[in-house]
Formats: structure tokens, sequence, C-alpha cells
């Protein structure tokens, strides 16, 4: 959490979607190393969180071990219909970590003037040129003068200790919480990799070298 993934989620959340309390804050990919964060910091700067996450047993950590206010089961939900419920008022900031049709329905339930940040776009990195989906409904920027930023955390690299050190108080107070997904052994390298890519890891997904 103290780490380049926490890092990501405290510059992406505070100086790109600069939140403000009781707003809503859209977080997907909201179990992995970066969502999990940004909905903290979202909650610890007085927002209202909501998580997209694929499984029950991944959301259920979303509210209960993170905190998030709800969180949507991308998977088995209608995604556009539980935005418009946990959101009535549109989402003032999205953080977006996987792009695609997420993207899109985002878009969709966007307040006025909001915010969101582009982090990663996941479900697009093994797509071939043709399976490649943008969002469609951009327009939805303009309608609610809204703006859509990307960022790269290296840009950070000069403000780095002051991330690590306000979110080191926050963990030494409890308000911030890490989780890691660790598999044993090197050799399990090609198939730890791509679980990411099914997101199948909950927190930060790391490999154990070795116990010695």
């Amino acid at each position: 959490v103290l780490g380049m993934p926490g890092i990501t989620a405290y510059f992406g959340l505070l100086d790109v979607g600069q939140p403000k309390p009781g707003e809503t804050v859209l977080v997907s990919a909201a179990a992995g190393a970066v969502g999990s964060v940004a909905g903290q910091i979202a909650k610890i700067k007085g927002c209202r969180v909501v998580g997209l996450a694929g499984g029950a047993d991944k959301c259920r950590s979303v509210v209960d071990d993170f905190g998030f206010d709800a969180a949507i089961d991308y998977k088995k939900e209608d995604v556009r219909k539980k935005l418009r419920e946990h959101c009535p008022n549109g989402v003032d900031i999205y953080f977006d970590n996987v792009g695609g049709p997420i993207l899109e329905a985002a878009l969709a339930n966007l307040a006025r003037k909001a915010r969101i940040v582009l982090c990663g776009a996941i479900s697009q990195y093994n797509a071939t040129p043709d399976d490649l989906r943008g969002p469609r409904n951009y327009m939805m920027l303009l309608v609610n003068r809204a703006r859509m930023e990307g960022f790269v955390v290296f840009d950070y690299a000069a403000r780095y200790g002051e991330a690590a050190r306000e979110m080191a108080s926050w963990v030494a107070e409890g308000k911030l919480k890490a989780r890691e997904d660790v598999v044993e052994g090197l050799e399990t390298f090609p198939q730890t990799l791509l679980k990411l890519f099914r997101g199948e890891n909950v927190g930060k997904l790391v490999i154990k070298v070795s116990g010695e």
C-alpha cells in the first residue's frame, strides 16, 4: 500500500480527481491493489464510494474489508442499472482501471462537472485491434461539462515521499488497509500473471520466491 500501487491511487485520486466531501466516487477493479486504495482514500476524504468488482466474494471484500459504501458485481449484475441505483445523483469522480464497456457505463451516469481519472484499461490490454473498445458515448463529457484525464505515476516522482508519509499515517491510524494475494513459487509466474487479466486477485498480487 505504500509502494507504487498505493502512490498511484493517491495522486490519481487527489491530484487528478480532486475529491470534495460529499461527492460520489466510483472505482473499477475496486478489489485490486490500486482500486482498493483509491476507494479508501476517497472515504478518508469524506466521499461516498461505490466499487465495481467481479464476483460475490470480491464485492464482499470491497465493502467489508475496504469500507466502500456499496459494490457492484459487473459479472452478474446490470452495471448501468446498478449505477443508477447506487449513484442516483450521478458519479462525480470515476477512477478507471479497466476501460471498455465499464467506462461507457460510467460515462452514461456522470454528474455535472464530473472528473474521470484514467489510470488503466486492463480489459483492453490483450484485445486485438479489431476488438478494441473505446468509449462510444464520449459526448457525455460535453453534455455534463465533465473532463477525462490520464496520468502516469512517474510524473509525480518528486512527491513520492509526501504520499508515503501521509498514507503511512493513515495505515497507523487504521484508516487504510492493505491486502496481498500471495502465490508460492517463481515457476508459477505465467499462470499468476494471467490472474491479473482474469480478475482473480484481491489486493496486490505477488509471488513468494523463497522463504529463506
